[in-house]
């Protein structure tokens, strides 16, 4: 694959939306205002960014380039957290590992990763205890 990663992403995750059965962003949200592709943020610490999707109340999602470093996609997010109203689950992924982080109040973070060759595993879908 040559695409750029924005071009990547934004099909890897259309693509995860048609598998889950879960409306795409453009689809959801026409106008952007709570779930979007390339959410302008203000850093923590200064600065402007991007998140790449972006759905209000739910996750916060940075994408890399395959085979790229996801420790640095979540210092992203974690800059990036409060101006996205500090969603429950900050949500990595370099097209082939998704690696969630959860990002409750008062409670300690958890991560999960799956392999985009075992999401289809039940228990990769469902909510863990």
């Amino acid at each position: 694959m040559n695409l750029k990663e924005s071009a990547a992403s934004q099909g890897h995750f259309h693509d995860l939306c048609d598998l889950l059965g879960h409306a795409k962003p453009e689809e959801a949200d026409p106008n952007g205002e709570w779930f979007t592709f390339e959410k302008g943020v203000t850093k923590h610490g200064g600065g402007e960014g991007w998140a790449d999707v972006w759905k209000k109340n739910f996750f916060g999602w940075e994408y890399k380039g395959r085979h790229k470093d996801l420790d640095a996609a979540y210092d992203q997010l974690l800059q990036y957290r409060a101006d996205l109203d500090n969603p429950p689950l900050l949500v990595m992924s370099d097209m082939d590992i998704i690696r969630i982080h959860t990002n409750f109040n008062n409670a300690p973070t958890k991560i999960y990763e799956i392999t985009l060759r075992t999401l289809s595993e039940p228990r990769n879908l469902e909510t863990p205890p």
